[in-house]
């Protein structure tokens, strides 16, 4: 994306956090960071994981909004295209270059439809979820209009209690429903369970993913006797890619947080009892933020607040760092508990942010840092794409 914007434009502090070349440590906070060793590291490491498992990878790009990022994902870990959860956010994914591109969701109101409708026009393989079966005819009728073609995953709720069926009569219900539609493909089955991915215990996540595995098994079956093959069996996210890929069931993995993790995703336990961003994973992504007052002896307050996060996983985590911590914020202001008095005005602290997802949609920029210098700026490029 960098070919298509003239930083020559742009003034660093007003329109952007840095400028290529520059040292990290001139970098304007807060802002967003990535460690681009680690990021392609983690890519890189799940890329192959994928591939040694048989398994296909469709990057989840909701975590990051980023079409550099998918692209990066693409050429770096072979993945075969992204899903995200809005159409607006995914018509971002198609125009920025992205192929095959699926709204991992329901989509409903006719606006909608007819832009999903649409998407295929920009050369991506276009899919949705479906759960019901008067969804089905709005989105025949949009892409027979359109002269397109809309894939469609037959939903199943394995456990998050949102979108979804329960039953495998429903699936192939709605399946069948699908085959026979006018501009419509059914291309397999959805089952994500997205609360489960964030549970502390490796068995208890492995359990709970089972009883997945079984409901998938169960409609792949019965889909088969009624002869309609599943093309894609999508789910598994960064905490449970590794029981849906040794399932003999699923065949695509949508993880999301692996390539940038935080702090919440690093607290969950591998199965030999260690947290998995310590060995499994890097952190590759940071807030940083600038220590801005330090009037109380025992507290710094620095300028990432609640507007530069998402705290809805918890606080952020100091990294690399036990001697301070991140204790409160409000809009503007974060509190740094500094019993020692080890900081001063201007020092730089970088945040692992507690859910990714949410934080990186607040920010318009990735600054890219390799070896101390800014290496590449990328535009948040989905950012308030919610619709």
């Amino acid at each position: 994306m960098n070919k298509q914007v003239n930083f020559e434009d742009y003034e660093v502090g007003y329109d952007i956090p840095a400028a290529i070349g520059m040292d990290a440590a001139q970098i304007q906070t807060p802002s967003l960071v990535l460690d681009l060793d680690a990021l392609e590291r983690n890519i890189k490491k799940m890329g192959d994981f994928a591939k040694s498992h048989g398994m296909r990878h469709r990057v989840h790009g909701k975590m990051h909004k980023s079409v550099d990022v998918a692209l990066l994902q693409e050429k770096l870990g072979g993945s075969c295209g992204v899903c995200c959860q809005k159409v607006s956010e995914a018509e971002v994914f198609a125009r920025g270059g992205i192929k095959d591109v699926l709204v991992s969701n329901q989509v409903r109101q006719p606006e909608k439809i007819d832009r999903l409708a649409r998407m295929p026009k920009l050369g991506a393989r276009t899919i949705c979820c479906v759960d019901d079966l008067e969804n089905i005819a709005d989105l025949s009728e949009a892409a027979t209009r359109h002269g397109t073609q809309i894939e469609c995953l037959v939903e199943i709720d394995c456990g998050a209690g949102r979108c979804g069926v329960t039953t495998t009569p429903a699936v192939v219900e709605i399946a069948k429903a699908i085959d026979a539609a006018e501009g419509l493909k059914f291309a397999g089955l959805q089952a994500y369970q997205g609360a489960m991915q964030h549970m502390d215990s490796y068995e208890d996540r492995k359990g709970k993913t089972q009883i997945a595995i079984d409901m998938v098994r169960d409609a792949v079956d019965a889909l088969k006797a009624e002869g309609l093959e599943c093309d894609i069996v999508g789910g598994g996210g960064t905490g449970s890619y590794y029981f849906e890929s040794g399932s003999g069931v699923f065949n695509e993995l949508q993880c999301g947080s692996y390539a940038f993790m935080d702090a919440d995703y690093g607290r969950i336990l591998d199965e030999n009892g260690n947290r998995i961003d310590q060995g499994e994973w890097e952190n590759a992504l940071f807030i940083l933020t600038s220590v801005m007052s330090h009037a109380k002896a025992d507290k710094a307050i620095v300028d990432a607040g609640l507007k530069a996060q998402s705290v809805d996983s918890g606080l952020p985590v100091i990294f690399g760092r036990t001697d301070v911590e991140y204790v409160k914020c409000s809009d503007e202001h974060g509190v740094v508990a500094d019993p020692d008095g080890v900081l001063k005005v201007n020092d730089k602290l970088k945040l692992v942010p507690g859910h990714c997802d949410p934080t990186c949609n607040v920010h318009d920029w990735y600054v890219g840092v390799r070896n101390g210098k800014v290496e590449t700026l990328w535009p948040v490029s989905a950012r308030g794409k919610a619709f």
